[in-house]
């Protein structure tokens, strides 16, 4: 037997979370069901990220560099270890641990039809913010009004001293504090606190 498969309770279906190689999570997905039939589950974001050629549409994966994989752990352990795009599954020393069912149907139900999630803009008001460019760099602020057509965002700072309202290209700014509990309800988050990754 595997020495990675000790004590995990391998015969029956279960979810396991397999590690990929970076920005391959897709790749792995895609192998994981094409060539082995299996149930995966590849949560993902669409968001908007500032580029210096302005605002660009991405798709992101939730957990980069891992996906989740429903299979028969003893049947399936070194044919999934093998696909590209995997890199291994998660193991904590010798054990390969399940992932809750509850835990993935939670995530599920916040992904409709296993399409991207769609996330909010980031600068709304009341954002605390951080200017990363220009004549007020390293000053911190709060969101004060979103000018989309304009792709501005007005802010009041704390400069020299002073309180200032500013206007400011957004592709300028950096959210202070973003977590992924800004991006996720709650009641996805929440099961996953214990569920520590390791390699």
């Amino acid at each position: 037997m595997n020495p990675l498969m000790a004590n995990a309770e391998s015969s029956a279906l279960a979810w396991y979370c397999a590690r990929t190689q970076p920005k391959h999570e897709h790749i792995a997905a895609a192998n994981l069901s094409r060539k082995l039939g299996l149930e995966v589950f590849h949560p993902r974001l669409r968001m908007e990220r500032a580029t210096r050629r302005g605002p660009v549409r991405v798709i992101e994966p939730l957990f980069p560099c891992y996906i989740f994989v429903r299979c028969s752990l003893e049947e399936q352990v070194d044919q999934i270890r093998y696909v590209n795009g995997v890199s291994s599954l998660v193991h904590f020393g010798p054990q390969i641990p399940a992932v809750p069912d509850d835990v993935v149907e939670d995530l599920r139900q916040c992904f409709e039809s296993e399409e991207p999630m769609v996330v909010e803009d980031h600068f709304r008001p009341g954002a605390e913010v951080t200017v990363a460019e220009g004549a007020f760099l390293g000053s911190r602020g709060v969101v004060v009004r979103v000018l989309p057509a304009r792709q501005r965002v007005q802010i009041l700072l704390d400069f020299l001293g002073r309180t200032t309202l500013t206007e400011v290209d957004r592709n300028s700014l950096t959210r202070e504090e973003r977590c992924m509990a800004d991006l996720m309800p709650s009641l996805a988050v929440a099961p996953l606190v214990g569920f520590a990754v390791a390699v």
